[in-house]
């Protein structure tokens, strides 16, 4: 991937150019196309800045890390624009930018509208799933899925243009940019964080949407002291493509009531945004997109409780564990613990996983590769199930697991490498088959 320091996102503008700043970010999958339906209105009163994702329609696929290192870059391309002060509007990932943004530059920030978004997005195997699935056979199963996410049954069954066009979207997307942002959703989770969010925000869910349910949506509302919700009726994850007309009325009228900064201040001038390849996918006009009262919810306060300092190796520990491992598992073996074996898994948490896991001078993949070695040898057959998993997880892919249990065969003998190809060939099935829970 790219080297280029990270302040190379690509974007356009929209609006007066003497206008306050509005900046607009996607969802993961789609492009700043996404938000056509809302430019018209809010381009009256708004300089209106939207931005692509490292890795989606042609973008520069650079690496990143985190929802932080994405706020991070969004900053960077305002301080090169000279833009000081903005508000933002995000949606799903792009929400989740947005409150590491309202966390990281309170000062900036203006006001926030968090659309379809969430304070932590299912759970972390849930990401490192999706995303050991589209390294392991590409992005088509899951271009070809997301509709059932983004769009109602109806929206789907009456606008098959913006269905198509939405899978498109994805089709072209990097992989690896969609795996970063899969392992970055992993990792989200800002729930103890909310309180410290002190910018008016409005939260905005779908009442159909599954990725982030409106009880997802009510959370941040309880967390975020100055804050109001809002629920879309005939709504799904793209609430915004899906009922345009009353999303937009929605911000227009948040933005006008709680931006702190007065119509007439000052002009920015706004550079000339560097050409950008061309981008066929504009979202494709959609018919019946009707609005409906759309109900407010007071905000109550939420303080988190305090959290003690655990040991460095234990809690560096679980965290490697879990990523590797994965959520179920870790809560099986931890919940499974008790009297006699509780210091066991401590135990095997600060050494194995707090200790030799985290030491620098292998990568996961090449421990992984280790493991299943040693895991062969011994026979360990219900630890390589696990390790196969933790192995697609670490970037292997199941050719290059063959690979390592081949060569397994010739050092280890063919008996133990033929029964761990019966193990680690099931788990591979149910890892990339689709997920029944």
């Amino acid at each position: 991937m790219s080297e280029t320091p990270p302040n190379t996102l690509q974007y356009r503008f929209d609006g007066p150019e003497d206008a306050p700043v509005l900046i607009l970010g996607p969802a993961l999958g789609t492009t700043w196309h996404m938000w056509d339906r809302q430019i018209p209105e809010l381009s009256r009163q708004w300089r209106v800045v939207r931005y692509d994702l490292p890795g989606h329609a042609g973008t520069p696929t650079e690496a990143f890390g985190s929802i932080d290192d994405l706020a991070d870059r969004v900053l960077a391309l305002l301080d090169s624009l000279g833009i000081e002060r903005f508000a933002y509007a995000g949606v799903s990932l792009g929400g989740a930018v947005g409150t590491a943004l309202a966390l990281k530059a309170p000062h900036r920030l203006g006001s926030l509208a968090l659309v379809c978004s969430s304070p932590r997005f299912g759970t972390p195997d849930e990401w490192r799933h999706r995303a050991v699935v589209v390294r392991s056979t590409g992005l088509e199963q899951t271009a070809a899925t997301s509709p059932e996410t983004w769009f109602t049954p109806h929206f789907r069954a009456t606008q098959p243009a913006i269905v198509e066009w939405a899978v498109q979207m994805v089709r072209v997307t990097d992989a690896q940019c969609y795996i970063a942002a899969c392992e970055a959703l992993a990792g989200h989770d800002v729930r103890a964080d909310l309180g410290r969010i002190g910018v008016p925000t409005l939260v905005v869910g779908g009442a159909e949407d599954t990725a982030a349910p409106p009880a997802d949506a009510r959370a941040l509302v309880a967390g975020i002291p100055d804050s109001r919700l809002a629920v879309v009726p005939g709504a799904a994850h793209l609430a915004n493509i899906e009922q345009p007309a009353a999303v937009t009325d929605l911000l227009v009228t948040h933005f006008s009531a709680t931006w702190s900064e007065p119509r007439a201040a000052a002009a920015v001038t706004f550079p000339t945004p560097p050409p950008v390849p061309p981008q066929p996918h504009a979202a494709p006009a959609a018919a019946g997109t009707g609005t409906g009262e759309v109900p407010d919810v007071e905000a109550t306060a939420l303080v988190p409780a305090p959290v003690p300092a655990p040991d460095d190796r234990l809690a560096e520990g679980t965290r490697v564990r879990r990523e590797v491992l994965g959520d179920a598992h870790v809560d099986r073996a931890l919940a499974a613990a008790d009297d006699f074996t509780g210091d066991f898994q401590d135990y095997v948490t600060r050494a194995a996983w707090g200790e030799v896991w985290t030491r620098p001078g292998l990568d996961r993949r090449m421990r992984s590769v280790a493991t299943l070695t040693a895991l062969t040898a011994r026979g360990h057959y219900d630890d390589i199930a696990h390790h196969t998993r933790a192995a697609l997880r670490n970037g292997l892919t199941p050719d290059e697991i063959k690979e390592v249990l081949l060569h397994a065969a010739v050092y280890c003998g063919v008996p133990a490498a033929g029964a761990a190809f019966a193990v680690a060939g099931r788990t591979i099935r149910e890892e990339l088959g689709p997920r029944r829970e």
